[in-house]
């Protein structure tokens, strides 16, 4: 196994979708499977310990649902450089929302193909966040449909520079780096550098997080986002 690769736990409650999974993953040059659970206790078990690079989460499973197991992941001081990436065959939003609260980097379908799937991985991995196309669309919809009222504006805001606040509303506008730095005319080193600020400022723990953040408080609303 070469030091680089990126280490995959597989959490699923199916035994031919978790032997599939792991297949898949080990038959990829840069990537290797460090283990498999079968339920959420056992998945938070496993990432705790192993700590590995991605976490390839179900959602329905047994004894702990695979939210429930990113929450307690994702808020374990052991689990800090651990990124899970949901997988789930329904596409609803309650699970959306629930999964990405609960600090899941990415969330994609079962139907998605080993090569979107085997991409997902690497990008999770890289720090990126990723969400299904589909889901995206739900997400924008949801915040469309909440009411609107007064924003709430944490402490956490006011200490944002305003060069910071502008890379905020570009990364919930769906903006990518490169796009970011040529709308404000910086060099996407610079954008990586706000970005990292802004999530140690606002406490979040990738792009996803800082997306619902910007709307939650009022930085941006859907019609901005148009």
């Amino acid at each position: 196994m070469s030091e680089s690769a990126i280490r995959v736990l597989i959490a699923d409650d199916q035994a031919l979708l978790l032997g599939s999974f792991r297949v898949l993953v080990e038959a990829e040059p840069g990537l290797t499977a460090v283990g498999t659970a079968a339920n959420g206790v056992e998945a938070v078990e496993l990432a705790l310990r192993l700590r590995p690079d991605v976490v390839l989460m179900d959602v329905r499973m047994p004894e702990m649902d695979g939210i429930e197991a990113t929450r307690h992941i994702c808020g374990a001081p052991g689990g800090a450089g651990v990124r899970v990436l949901m997988l789930t065959m329904f596409n609803l939003d309650a699970y959306v929302f629930a999964a990405l609260r609960a600090g899941a980097s990415g969330f994609l379908l079962k139907d998605v193909s080993p090569a979107e799937l085997l991409h997902g991985i690497r990008v999770v991995a890289a720090g990126e966040s990723l969400l299904a196309p589909a889901v995206t669309g739900r997400l924008i919809t949801e915040f469309c449909r909440q009411p609107e009222g007064p924003a709430v504006s944490p402490p956490e805001l006011d200490g944002l520079t305003a060069r910071e606040r502008e890379v905020l509303v570009l990364v919930a506008r769906g903006l990518a780096n490169a796009e970011i730095a040529q709308r404000l005319g910086i060099g996407t080193a610079t954008v990586k550098t706000h970005l990292g600020r802004l999530l140690d400022k606002l406490g979040a723990r990738d792009r996803v997080q800082l997306v619902i953040i910007a709307y939650e408080t009022g930085v941006i609303t859907p019609r901005d986002r148009a």
